[in-house]
């Protein structure tokens, strides 16, 4: 999988991991990309995500899909696109993804956001976005972005624009 751009961010809080997750639905890619979320238990993958889908409309509860593996959301930003967040921590064996029936998913317009990508390696298709969180010793987030595609690079391109103005 070839990486077209890396950036690198900081969050040295939730607050700030909030404006990343505002900035991210303010980009028009937003409505149809796949974003994958890497990073150890507690680094804040379901927190991006539930902003995110904060930002762009939803309302009400935001589960974690960790036993369900895949929660769909109708956000209004979307305009009529659906947003699926998966979570492949419990997946044992990659070829479960194939048996889950997801590459449908997949391939359907909309925004998938997927938790523990390694768990599903080699069934998931390149992502546009791919995100490494780490946790560092003072509590901060360090955030790597890696683009994967041509809509990932221009995702980049506008969250970085965005993030900069704040």
């Amino acid at each position: 999988m070839s990486i077209l751009e890396t950036r690198q961010f900081r969050w040295p809080d939730e607050a700030a991991c909030e404006r990343f997750a505002q900035a991210l639905a303010r980009c028009p890619q937003i409505s149809d990309l796949s974003i994958e979320l890497e990073g150890g238990l507690g680094a804040g993958k379901t927190s991006l995500v539930r902003h995110l889908l904060r930002a762009l409309g939803v309302t009400g509860r935001i589960k974690s899909p960790s036993y369900a593996v895949v929660e769909d959301y109708q956000p209004p930003a979307l305009q009529g696109l659906p947003a699926h967040h998966f979570d492949f921590y419990r997946f044992n064996d990659p070829r479960e993804w194939e048996d889950a029936g997801f590459r449908d998913l997949f391939a359907a317009p909309g925004l998938k956001l997927s938790e523990w990508p390694q768990k599903a390696a080699g069934m998931l298709p390149p992502p546009d976005l791919h995100l490494t969180l780490d946790v560092a010793d003072d509590d901060r987030r360090d955030v790597l972005a890696q683009a994967h595609t041509p809509r990932g690079v221009a995702l980049l391109a506008e969250l970085t624009q965005y993030l900069d103005q704040a």
